[in-house]
């Protein structure tokens, strides 16, 4: 779980409400975060587990590879890392806390010698803020690069400002933070709630920018997208309101899960700085914050550490299933057109005449629009639709379907993934 207050149980001052917590059934308690962080891992390895596809004549064609990955696969991997790094910081913690219980104990030891409690608590603490911290700050830059591409501002020189918005930011308030709690060193931290309120504010800042900006985001990505799905064709049919509907369901998706594991996070400080506020914490009046503050403790130690796992199947669903062709994996069609596939013709129903382009794709960041769109939904373009191109009799039909994928002509400009 990722919480400021595993940096403040470092100090041998720290106050009644860190203690509260921390002391409640320690053993209890990181053993459900040891088992929650191990199922997450994982579970989210098995969705990144490659398919076997069946060898044989019959056997769908793998799609090439992209010679270079657009920045939102980039942010995702980024983002993803970001997590796995910080579940495995949770389960060192939580296995030494299992372990080893006599380092865990020189922990709250004013004048011991030892410097490897310390060295576990302040070391464990800072790795897993930074690497949360950094998870965040890449889930916003996903949702900026979102409504950039759409709004034909992204290119890839942004990518180079993400990396120093997330590792920079991240590493500074982390810095910051630590060292304003540590001061003038980690034995001889100070008591009083001001000294702490900065480690408190950097550890929440990207986080609660997640929760706020993210959804003003998206919902500007949707209603942009909207107007772009009206100008590839002038109309707006209830195909164009599918891939909204779907691209919508997607950041829903995304936002909710964000919103699951990190608002009992919130709850819980606001909980527990209530209880810094008052002269008596073990005070009969405040059993039900108590209480309340305890139970949305082990919440977070459930649910922190599973945001990797949750995060993948609101991206992708469910694809580890099998290691067979049976359940395949749903790849973001990131670049689901090449030139030579726009290149392509197909036969009208009255003989073998090229249906030429009805006008030029419109760019949207360096890819066309149905790029974008369909890096947005999945790789889910809007369903095929039978679209006159100007040749007599002719309707739109598709160039080539192997394995599922159908790649459509240039008459109604829809590309990529299509029946999953």
């Amino acid at each position: 779980m990722a919480s400021p207050r595993l940096g403040t149980y470092c100090c041998p001052t720290r106050d009644a409400a860190t203690q509260l917590v921390l002391s409640f059934q320690p053993r209890a308690f990181h053993a459900l975060c040891l088992g929650s962080g191990a199922c997450s891992v994982a579970l989210g390895l098995l969705q990144l587990l490659p398919r076997r596809r069946p060898a044989g004549p019959g056997s769908p064609a793998a799609p090439p590879a992209s010679p270079r990955a657009p920045a939102s696969v980039r942010i995702l991997r980024a983002a993803a890392a970001c997590d796995l790094l910080g579940c495995l910081g949770i389960l060192f913690r939580s296995a030494v806390w299992l372990g080893f219980p006599d380092l865990v104990e020189n922990i709250s030891s004013v004048n011991g010698t030892d410097v490897w409690p310390a060295v576990y608590c302040v070391g464990s603490a800072m790795w897993i803020e930074l690497l949360y911290s950094a998870c965040f700050w890449w889930l916003f830059c996903y949702a900026v690069d979102a409504y950039l591409v759409v709004r034909r501002s992204a290119g890839q020189s942004t990518v180079v400002l993400y990396h120093i918005m997330a590792w920079g930011l991240a590493t500074l308030l982390c810095v910051e933070g630590v060292i304003m709690l540590y001061y003038p060193s980690v034995s001889r931290c100070e008591r009083d709630l001001e000294h702490a309120i900065p480690h408190y504010v950097t550890t929440y800042l990207p986080l609660l920018l997640v929760l706020v900006a993210n959804p003003v985001l998206f919902q500007k990505t949707v209603t942009a997208v909207a107007s772009l799905l009206k100008g590839r064709q002038g109309i707006y049919t209830e195909n164009e309101r599918r891939m909204g509907a779907t691209i919508k369901i997607r950041f829903f998706k995304i936002m909710l899960v964000f919103i699951i594991c990190w608002l009992p996070n919130i709850i819980n400080e606001s909980l527990l700085f209530y209880l810094e506020l008052q002269p008596d914490v073990s005070g009969s009046s405040l059993k039900p914050v108590r209480n309340a503050a305890k139970t949305t403790w082990f919440i977070m130690g459930i649910l922190n550490p599973a945001q990797g796992f949750l995060l993948s199947l609101a991206f992708y669903g469910w694809t580890g299933c099998s290691l067979d062709s049976q359940c395949p994996r749903k790849e973001i069609q990131w670049e689901s057109v090449t030139t030579s596939a726009a290149e392509q013709t197909s036969l009208s129903p009255e003989g073998s005449r090229k249906c030429p382009p009805s006008g030029k794709v419109a760019r949207v960041g360096g890819h066309n629009s149905d790029e974008a769109l369909s890096m947005l939904s999945e790789g889910k373009p809007c369903l095929p639709r039978q679209v006159n191109c100007g040749v007599p009799g002719h309707a739109g039909r598709p160039l080539s379907n192997q394995g599922g994928d159908v790649v459509w002509d240039r008459c109604h400009h829809t590309y990529g993934s299509y029946g999953r």
